[in-house]
């Protein structure tokens, strides 16, 4: 195992998180291992984490985590291109409870290890996800930073120009840091990401269970411009949130002193098993190298409404779409069972 960081912070050496559409040398994901979440879904998850693992490794290098004797099972399903790193997991959600990566654009390269409590206490065990970032430093030989704030990936999202987008509903809610104020709670993103500016939406989604994560509701398309859920329904329950969401994207400014240009997404779907209590949200993508990984709920027309919406958001990358409604029964998407490590 690496030795931890604890003396010292990224910033202070120089290193910030990339953008997710940088470069990656790989793409993490971790394999379904949770009964309790997944019940009679549990085969049918496997097979969407499988065909998103595959539809990444056509792009970048996949790493698919999985618990110790599973390996075999990932290889058979998955195929070339996703291999197996057996480290002891309690859930398959890496982007938060997994190491965030920081660079210097220099050929550094580091593990940021954040606390994971199991979304605010709400999924236990979690002991073991946890610990993973230390095990996932180590195999990628990489130094670790340990960082004093319980952070998930997913509710956070960066620009790679000193901004940060996040949301109020969850980074503020007293089940993550409760010592912690607005304040210091900025000046900890500030030390272990690298950003300057913390731009603050109130919601996420109206039925969540990670508290209103980011990932979603609102996603960085390139610097000065974010694509922001606001269903073209006005009936659906995110669109007051998404108005509110709105407003305060149009009064914020990021890092460099832009307004934010806002692409909306006007496109939601809850098809079954989760139907309303998640629906899918079309921003919860991947950004793989060349490639935009997109959920489909397996409805014809909001899905290729949203993939047409998400070429336009990203007309120089190809827009690939999975089947995640069982994602979704599960909570998230393809953005929250991956996270990127970038290029050198």
């Amino acid at each position: 195992m690496t030795t931890p960081i604890e003396d010292r912070t990224p910033r202070g050496d120089g290193l910030s998180m990339p953008a997710e559409w940088e470069p990656h040398q790989a793409c993490l994901i971790a394999w379904p291992t949770s009964e309790d979440l997944w019940l009679s879904f549990m085969d049918q998850a496997k097979d969407e984490y499988a065909e998103l693992a595959r539809a990444i490794a056509a792009f970048e290098p996949v790493i698919m985590i999985c618990n110790p004797g599973d390996a075999g099972e990932v290889r058979d399903r998955c195929g070339a291109g996703v291999d197996p790193l057996e480290i002891p997991i309690d859930d398959s959600w890496i982007r938060d409870n997994g190491p965030a990566f920081v660079t210097d654009g220099s050929g550094r390269l580091a593990a940021v290890h954040f606390g994971f409590n199991g979304w605010g206490e709400r999924y236990s065990p979690y002991d073991k996800d946890a610990r993973a970032p230390e095990a996932i430093a180590a195999h990628l030989g990489v130094p670790r930073y340990v960082a004093p704030l319980v952070l998930e990936g997913g509710s956070f999202s960066v620009d790679g120009e000193g901004t940060l987008l996040t949301t109020e509903q969850c980074l503020l809610n007293p089940n993550r840091n409760p010592e912690l104020s607005r304040e210091d709670i900025e000046a900890a993103l500030r030390a272990y990401l690298g950003v300057e500016t913390v731009v603050w939406l109130p919601h996420g989604m109206a039925k969540t269970s990670t508290d209103g994560h980011v990932d979603g509701i609102a996603q960085f398309v390139r610097p000065g411009v974010v694509a922001l859920l606001r269903p073209s329904d006005e009936g659906d329950p995110n669109r007051p949130l998404a108005d509110e969401n709105l407003a305060a994207l149009t009064r914020a400014r990021d890092a460099r002193g832009r307004s934010f240009e806002v692409l909306e997404m006007t496109e939601i779907a809850y098809p079954p098993p989760a139907g309303e209590e998640h629906g899918i949200a079309y921003l919860n993508t991947y950004l793989a190298n060349g490639a935009v990984i997109a959920p489909l709920a397996g409805v014809a027309g909001p899905d290729a409404n949203a993939l047409e919406l998400l070429r336009g958001c990203f007309p120089d990358r190809e827009v690939v779409g999975v089947n995640a409604r069982v994602l979704s029964y599960g909570g998230g998407g393809p953005h929250c069972v991956t996270q990127q490590v970038p290029a050198t």
